[in-house]
């Protein structure tokens, strides 16, 4: 018998957020169906693999992608933060933003299916463009002969295949494989509010500003989003245009600047500006994010990403994040 993951009062947060058709009888064993996805993001196993005591592993994973699709996951985390906030268990006096990566399992994240009309403009070569300093026309001959070969035109094509797959899937190559870096934001209490996913090899500072806009926190009457007081990050997100977007909504920047901006703002004298100063004492606890990564990389299926699509993956994130925020609610309520 495997250990049962939820009791009933974490059951009494989740049930309500869960799909019901109006008509028809109502779906039988869904706690065990929804225990099964919990077995499958702790343990990193094959669907196939998965106990009996939760039904068919077939019918598990076609309810996880219903819920999927529909959206329940997210809405979950955002209904539970919700809650919190009514409770007063959301502290958005600082947020933290960090990345982790997760290395992508050579075999089961790999070969993600595309539908025929995404692959088919990819079939044909994209005409070559003359490079920055290139002189005179390309060489005719050589164009022709690489045209004219089918082995050659084969292996590009499959090459481009390649290339849309892990664009598709949100993978990036790195020197551990492939391999999908994860932005999330994290409150005071190390708790998770906004996750985004990209590939391995992008930069962070490009999604600082998207991850920050994910963040939302309902209440009682208006938009549902509070900004924070302040948000921390290191200096990789160090950029103007991160700088710019916090003071314009009037948000602390606690982010350190990186040593070759400092010494081009130095180069350029007055024109380059003020220096940039953060507080030393409140970056110190931007560890509540990294700790928060530590929590969510204690589940093999989240340490290491065994599913093909990325909707798949954070699906898994968010569940994980909903029942980190179930476990302090219901410490609050009993």
């Amino acid at each position: 018998m495997t250990r049962v993951q939820l009791t009933d009062l974490d059951w009494e947060f989740i049930e309500p957020y869960l799909p019901i058709g109006e008509y028809g009888p109502y779906p039988e064993r869904l706690r065990q169906q929804y225990e099964g996805v919990i077995w499958r993001f702790k343990t990193g196993g094959q669907w196939r693999e998965m106990p009996t005591e939760f039904g068919a592993w077939s019918t598990v994973h076609n309810r996880f992608r219903q819920w999927r699709d529909a959206g329940v996951f997210e809405a979950l985390l955002e209904g539970l933060i919700t809650e919190a906030a009514k409770r007063g268990e959301v502290d958005l006096s600082l947020v933290s933003i960090d990345s982790t990566t997760a290395r992508a399992h050579h075999e089961a994240a790999a070969g993600m299916h595309l539908d025929e009309d995404v692959v088919t403009p990819w079939r044909k070569p994209r005409p070559r463009r003359r490079r920055p300093g290139q002189r005179g026309r390309p060489r005719r001959a050589k164009r022709a002969e690489t045209e004219s070969d089918p082995a050659l035109e084969e292996r590009r094509r499959i090459r481009r295949r390649r290339k849309l797959r892990l664009k598709a899937a949100l993978l990036g190559r790195s020197k551990g494989g492939q391999t999908s870096k994860v932005h999330l934001a994290a409150d005071r209490k190390c708790h998770p509010l906004a996750f985004i996913l990209a590939t391995g090899q992008a930069a962070d500072s490009p999604q600082f500003i998207p991850v920050l806009k994910k963040v939302r926190v309902r209440g009682p009457v208006g938009r549902p989003r509070v900004p924070p007081d302040a948000v921390a990050g290191d200096n990789a997100y160090s950029s103007r245009g991160n700088r710019a977007h916090l003071r314009k909504r009037r948000i602390k920047a606690v982010i350190p600047e990186k040593k070759d901006q400092a010494a081009n703002r130095k180069k350029k004298g007055s024109r380059g500006g003020r220096p940039v100063n953060h507080d030393a004492d409140l970056y110190k606890e931007r560890n509540t994010v990294e700790r928060l990564i530590n929590k969510l990389k204690a589940r093999r299926g989240i340490a290491t990403r065994y599913d093909k699509t990325p909707d798949s993956y954070l699906a898994g994130r968010h569940r994980l994040a909903s029942m980190i925020w179930i476990k302090d609610l219901t410490r609050t309520t009993r």
